[in-house]
Order: structure tokens, then C-alpha cells, then sequence
């Protein structure tokens, strides 16, 4: 059965890419779909964290 394209409910089609503090890989959410070239931080804990370290 070939896999179906698109989102359809399956998250793991989604895209990801690393948070930029911790690593952690993001996944694609509807409400950074206009600056998701623009996120990268996976929650504001790491966005307070940029600067140290």
C-alpha cells in the first residue's frame, strides 16, 4: 500500500528541524506555518537561553 502525501493526521510527515539552543527537534505546528523559516527555538525557556552558554 503506498503511503499517503500530505499532512492527513500523520505528524511524522511533518517537517522538523533542531532547536538551535537545546537540539531538540521541532516539529511543523499551523501557527508557524507563515514564519517557519524564521523559528528557532523550541519554547521560550531556549529563547531566554540564546545568549548564555
Amino acid at each position: 500500500m503506498p503511503k499517503p502525501s500530505g499532512f492527513k493526521g500523520n505528524k511524522q510527515d511533518l517537517p522538523q528541524k533542531p532547536c538551535a539552543v537545546c537540539g531538540r527537534p521541532m516539529s511543523w505546528r499551523k501557527s508557524w506555518a507563515k514564519n517557519w523559516d524564521s523559528v528557532l527555538y523550541c519554547s521560550d525557556r531556549c529563547r531566554a537561553a540564546k545568549g548564555k552558554a
